[in-house]
């Protein structure tokens, strides 16, 4: 069984010749991310004119009723330009797998994981950046991280009975008090530009999330001040240490895996395809971005990671440490007699094991292959697939990106499962700021899909 998970598929996806030659190549030295998207806008333009003038008119994949009722599962409606998942592969961002962004993106010095800047300059321009174009953007970051006294005040009034999440999107859509594109609307800029400050608001965005995280990860468990943002630091070097784990390098080159991975996961799902739908009304990108954290916060979506440790510590605690493979399959059998599901198992549309769980996989295997808890995630890794076939629930038995980063996150004692939909939420910020860039670039419309009641469509076929 375990060999089998690593399957890959033989399809590769199709690229057009223009995206073949935008997304194998890297950036241009000497330019900042905002001069190369100015450069690239025009030519997208003219190559979705191309799109649309050839295909615009043909049929793109059938709808049925049980679409309509079944969430729009599979149902194709979006462009979402950032990432693409295919079912036997994994996520693409901008053409390239997970390995592949390992490989090619920038390093911090002396670190083995990618940083996410550059993944965000990938997302944007389906290049790769130089390391000094990474590092400038570190520092922009660094610059832009503030967040207003009162946002501040929000924060610090909270509760700290109030969800962490919920704590997170008020301060998101307090930033709006300072939004360029608002401003920018308000004051009739061209639609052709729209784009310029709507970059600015997401570069905002972005650079303020880690000193909103860190408050109110010390506000609500209490760790203290809130140390200041070092412009000499990375991304994510900053965010551990405003989470008190600077000074421990692995976790810091988690930070980097963890935002990485959990960038982007193509437009459909709930937090990428509200801050699309809602950017889609000109909200700006933070009253955007604040609804894509409130459907993240979901316990069907974000909130899976936390299901997957709080299984996985009962199962521990029943079973003890060290557990027998005969005692694992009984306790999942249990489970699933119970009427309950094997949390961080199964996906809408993989149908192998998710990248982002073998790189998660390869990480504790490197830093942590000891680790009581890692162990008893690779025992199930090799059980539970074959259980779940058996038993006839899933289509997809293999684990996804939940069933592995939590425990990561425990192990290096950050062990407040309430706070991890907040991390999710500081990475889905890179690949939702992206496409509102695209967006609004693009002269995306608002999005108006049309809906049906049950007596329409039973009428509808009873006319037929």
């Amino acid at each position: 069984m375990a060999t089998s998970i690593l399957r890959t598929s033989r399809t590769k996806p199709v690229w057009s010749s223009l995206a073949r030659a935008r997304f194998s190549s890297t950036a241009p030295k000497n330019t900042t991310l905002k001069e190369r998207l100015a450069e690239l806008i025009p030519l997208e333009l003219e190559n979705v004119k191309r799109v649309r003038a050839e295909h615009g008119k043909k049929a793109f994949g059938p709808v049925i009723v049980d679409q309509l009722y079944g969430g729009m599962r599979g149902l194709p409606a979006l462009i979402w330009d950032g990432s693409v998942l295919d079912a036997d592969e994994g996520i693409r961002f901008r053409g390239k797998t997970i390995p592949e962004c390992q490989e090619l993106l920038p390093r911090a010095p002396g670190g083995a994981e990618p940083l996410p800047e550059g993944l965000f300059w990938l997302l944007l321009t389906g290049e790769i950046p130089t390391q000094e174009q990474v590092t400038e953007l570190s520092k922009d970051w660094a610059a832009r991280s503030a967040i207003p006294e009162f946002v501040e005040e929000i924060l610090d009034r909270c509760p700290p009975t109030l969800h962490p999440m919920s704590q997170f999107s008020l301060a998101v859509t307090a930033l709006n008090h300072n939004s360029a594109f608002a401003k920018a609307y308000q004051d009739g800029v061209s639609k052709k530009e729209y784009w310029g400050p709507t970059f600015e608001d997401s570069m905002d965005l972005i650079a303020k999330l880690p000193n909103i995280a860190g408050r109110i990860y010390r506000n609500v468990f209490g760790q203290g001040k809130l140390p200041a943002i070092d412009p000499g630091k990375d991304y994510s070097h900053n965010l551990s240490t405003l989470l008190g784990f600077g000074d421990n390098a692995a976790f810091v080159e988690l930070m980097r895996l963890y935002i990485t991975i959990h960038s982007d996961h193509e437009g459909g799902n709930v937090s990428a395809h509200t801050g699309k739908l809602v950017g889609s009304a000109l909200s700006d990108p933070f009253l955007a971005f604040a609804a894509s954290l409130n459907g993240l916060a979901g316990p069907l979506h974000g909130l899976a990671n936390q299901e997957v440790l709080l299984w996985l510590s009962k199962m521990q605690a029943k079973i003890g440490e060290n557990a027998s493979d005969e005692a694992v399959k009984e306790y999942v059998w249990a489970t699933l007699k119970g009427g309950q599901v094997v949390p961080g198992y199964g996906h809408a549309v993989l149908r192998k094991t998710d990248p982002r769980y073998i790189a998660q996989r390869e990480f504790a295997l490197k830093h942590l292959p000891d680790d009581p808890m890692f162990k008893l995630v690779g025992q199930i890794y090799n059980i539970v697939p074959d259980i779940l076939l058996e038993a006839g629930k899933a289509k997809n038995p293999w684990p996804n990106v939940d069933a592995h980063s939590g425990v990561l996150l425990t192990h290096y004692g950050l062990t407040q499962m309430q706070f991890y939909t907040v991390l999710f939420g500081v990475s889905r910020a890179f690949g939702v700021a992206a496409q509102l860039i695209w967006d609004r670039a693009l002269g995306a419309p608002l999005e108006r899909p049309k809906s049906y009641s049950t007596a329409a469509i039973e009428a509808m076929f009873k006319n037929k």
